[in-house]
C-alpha cells in the first residue's frame, strides 16, 4: 500500500497540472470502488475549479472552487496517472475515474483489486470527516515532536512498532518507512512503545522526518502497482536500509550485523538486532 512518501509524490505530481484549472469532464465507471462513490459524483464535480491539491496522511485531498472537497485514497493498487486527452488510450477495464481539465490534460485513476477510495464533503467538515477526525499529527509537520511522541507513547506496554503503525499516534507512516526509521535510530521494533520517551524518542523523531524527506525526494518506493503521477517509478526502494533486505549485511556505520526478519501483527519486520535495541 503507499504510504506517505508516495501520497505526497502523487500530489507534488498533480498540482501543477490540476491547481487553478476548470475540470470540464468527468468520468464515473461503476459506482463503487471500496466503498460507494457519492451520489452525483459527476455533476458536483463537473465545471468546478481546482483550488487546491494535498495530503493528509495517506488521503489525497482536492479542493474545489465551491468548498467541496474530493478525498481520495489509493488503496492497495490504485493510481493516478497524468497524460494528454487527445493522445490517451483508450480506457482500460480497471480505468473507474477520470478527470479532464480546461487545458485538455486527462487524470486517470486505475485501481485493480479496488480497494481505493472516493468522498466528497466540504472545507468546513473536512476535520470531522469519520476517516480524519481521530488521526494524529502529521510527521513532517511543525506539531509533531518529541514531546508529542513521548504523551502518546506515555504507559503503553504495544512493541513501538505496533504503535507507530496507529493512525492516531502519527498520521501516514506505514510499514516500510517505520522499519526504516526504527533502523536509523538504533531501536528494537520489539521495544515497548512506553520505554520509548527521553532521547529515544528525539532520535526517532529526527529520523521519521529524515527516512521520509529522503524518500520524498526520491519519489518514493515502487512496489508492485506504485508509480508516480507522470507514470515514472520511484527510486527509493534502492537505498532501503533495512526493510526487504533479510539476511544481508547491516549498513548502519560500524555495525557488522545481519538483517534479520519477524512477523510482528501479521507483517514483516526487518531489523538489525545487532545495534537496534
Amino acid at each position: 500500500m503507499p504510504e506517505l512518501p508516495e501520497v505526497e509524490t502523487v500530489c507534488r505530481g498533480l498540482r501543477p497540472p490540476l491547481e487553478g484549472r476548470l475540470l470540464t469532464r468527468v468520468v464515473q465507471r461503476r459506482p463503487d470502488l471500496r466503498f460507494p462513490i457519492p451520489e452525483g459524483f459527476v455533476e458536483r464535480l463537473t465545471g468546478r475549479r481546482v483550488m487546491r491539491v494535498e495530503r493528509r496522511a495517506k488521503y489525497i485531498l482536492m479542493t474545489f472552487d465551491d468548498d467541496t472537497v474530493l478525498m481520495a485514497h489509493l488503496g492497495m493498487s490504485g493510481r493516478m496517472t497524468i497524460v494528454e486527452a487527445v493522445s490517451a488510450p483508450p480506457a482500460g477495464p480497471h480505468d473507474h475515474v477520470e478527470f479532464e481539465t480546461d487545458q485538455g490534460v486527462l487524470i486517470r485513476y486505475c485501481d485493480p483489486r479496488r480497494f481505493g477510495m472516493m468522498d466528497l464533503t466540504t472545507v468546513q467538515a473536512l476535520g470531522e470527516h469519520r476517516l480524519l477526525k481521530k488521526l494524529g499529527p502529521e510527521p513532517l509537520g511543525n506539531a509533531f515532536n518529541a514531546s508529542v511522541l513521548d504523551l502518546a507513547l506515555a504507559g503503553k506496554k504495544t512493541p513501538i512498532k505496533a504503535a507507530l503503525l496507529d493512525q492516531r499516534i502519527v498520521a501516514g507512516l506505514g510499514n516500510i518507512y517505520i522499519c526504516e526509521a526504527l533502523h536509523r535510530a538504533g531501536i528494537s521494533p520489539r521495544r515497548a512503545a512506553a520505554t520509548i520517551p527521553g532521547a529515544r524518542s528525539e532520535r526517532l523523531v529526527r529520523e521519521i522526518r529524515a527516512v521520509l524527506g529522503d524518500a520524498i525526494d526520491a519519489g518514493g518506493s515502487s512496489l508492485r502497482d506504485y508509480v508516480q503521477a507522470s507514470g515514472d517509478l520511484g527510486y527509493f526502494q534502492h537505498r532501503w536500509q533495512a526493510y526487504g533486505r533479510e539476511g544481508e549485511p547491516c549498513l548502519h556505520p560500524e555495525c557488522d550485523g545481519t538483517i534479520s526478519r519477524i512477523v510482528q501483527s501479521g507483517r514483516s519486520t526487518f531489523l538489525c538486532s545487532t545495534h537496534q535495541r
